[in-house]
């Protein structure tokens, strides 16, 4: 089974749906289950409403999962297995105030040394435990040898015990840690492969060492992706826009481009534009490259371009609030100067709209009330003729103010190019 696990506490982000695409589609490619693991056990920074938002998101870009699973049902079990840790004596219960931890690292920190558990409780005995009434922690042991596994996309990494350190697994209200929390689950839902971020990297070996220590002897592969970098070569963050899921869609860029951007960059495609479900025919977790993927928009327009083109006509055309096969198709042809759906609306929405031209009125006025008798063309050129020679009007003076009064804009495409689009609308749109 494969999964993703994300958390209710903001906005999805483009790195979130990367790993969110690259599990659905080696869970295809294996046959193997998709699994959704909402990972809500941190109640204060949790939103109410982002779960259902991820979900949303996630069926948007044509994820489908076999399976939901909200982390904060397997309290009991993780509670459970942290309790056997304890009698097996590969954890302890850990007596330290967070005062006087946070003093320790500040001095730590004058000595210009990392800060490491000084394992003031890690000797205590039973009865010194029982006998102390004070809050206290659960910290699982450090290892007595470096962990090693190796990475799907990095090869062979390997963790110095001191590296790992005598990290806490369960609060003092008795609520698991993410690295706990994490690694039981993936145990108790038989996890054969973890694909996420190489944020992530750290937190792999305590993982693996607490499933060691509970006697699950299942290999569990990882792959960490390398993080996506912003157009100024750092790394993403809140402030840039185009790190948010929502805000891409809100621009007017299709999940179908999306998508397709996010499986090619820092990747060996056979093609540059393609859907999801040719994605999964050909892709390759070992063709990642294992150095930051840049993010590049401009690029992502490009490609928004190419799938608005692709698409059905009139699932554009009501993409952008309209009906109609040849609305779809107009909308495909504004692609020429306009990158989103957003801003092929603003066109669309203009011819459509109520016009005036202040710079040719008299002539925008003569041409609007011949246009409205006059009989249907299919050519431009002949419509075009039948306003001139009835008008008397030519040059600027006719297709200034003919532009404004098919368009609604002072310049654009070629009237004959768009013409074949919005013939059978002249009636809505001159008026």
């Amino acid at each position: 089974m494969y999964r993703f696990a994300p958390s209710p506490t903001g906005d999805m982000h483009i790195g979130n749906l990367r790993v969110a695409l690259f599990n659905f589609i080696c869970a295809r490619q294996a046959e193997e289950p998709f699994l959704i693991r909402i990972e809500d056990t941190d109640k204060a920074r949790n939103i109410e409403g982002k779960d259902r938002e991820i979900l949303e998101i996630l069926s948007l870009f044509g994820i489908r999962w076999d399976r939901i699973n909200y982390q904060s049902e397997n309290l009991k079990f993780h509670q459970q297995l942290a309790t056997k840790l304890l009698i097996d004596k590969k954890a302890f219960a850990c007596f330290c105030t967070p005062e006087t931890l946070e003093a320790k690292r500040e001095a730590a920190k004058a000595q210009k040394i990392a800060y490491r558990y000084d394992g003031t409780c890690k000797h205590l005995s039973d009865e010194e435990v029982l006998n102390n009434e004070q809050p206290f922690v659960i910290r699982l042991k450090k290892p007595d040898a470096p962990v090693t596994f190796t990475d799907l996309i990095k090869g062979e990494l390997s963790f110095a015990p001191d590296d790992i350190d005598d990290f806490v697994i369960m609060r003092v209200d008795k609520t698991p840690t993410y690295n706990f929390a994490c690694a039981v689950d993936d145990m108790m839902f038989d996890i054969s492969t973890v694909i996420r971020g190489e944020d992530h990297v750290s937190n792999t070996p305590k993982q693996i060492l607490i499933r060691q220590y509970l006697g699950y002897d299942k290999e569990i592969r990882y792959a960490h992706l390398p993080i996506i970098l912003n157009e100024a070569g750092k790394k993403m963050s809140k402030r840039d826009n185009a790190s948010s899921v929502k805000w891409l869609l809100e621009q007017g860029i299709l999940p179908e481009a999306i998508a397709n951007y996010l499986i090619l960059i820092g990747n060996n495609t056979p093609s540059e534009i393609f859907t999801l479900k040719e994605a999964i025919e050909w892709f390759d977790l070992k063709k990642i490259a294992k150095a930051p993927a840049k993010f590049d928009y401009k690029k992502l327009l490009q490609i928004n371009r190419e799938h608005i083109r692709r698409a059905d006509a009139k699932e554009i055309a009501a993409k952008i609030g309209y009906s109609g096969e040849d609305i779809g198709k107009l909308a495909q042809f504004y692609t020429e100067e306009a990158s989103t759906l957003h801003e092929i609306k603003e066109k669309i929405d203009k011819i459509f709209a109520p016009k005036t031209c202040e710079d040719f009125h008299e002539e925008f006025e003569l041409l609007k009330d011949i246009a409205q008798n006059a009989p249907f063309f299919v050519e431009f050129d002949d419509f075009k003729a039948h306003l001139s020679q009835t008008s008397g009007l030519k040059g600027k003076r006719l297709f200034k103010p003919l532009r404004v009064l098919l368009t609604g804009a002072q310049s654009g495409p070629n009237l004959s190019d768009l013409y074949p689009y919005i013939k059978n609308y002249l009636g809505e749109i001159i008026k």
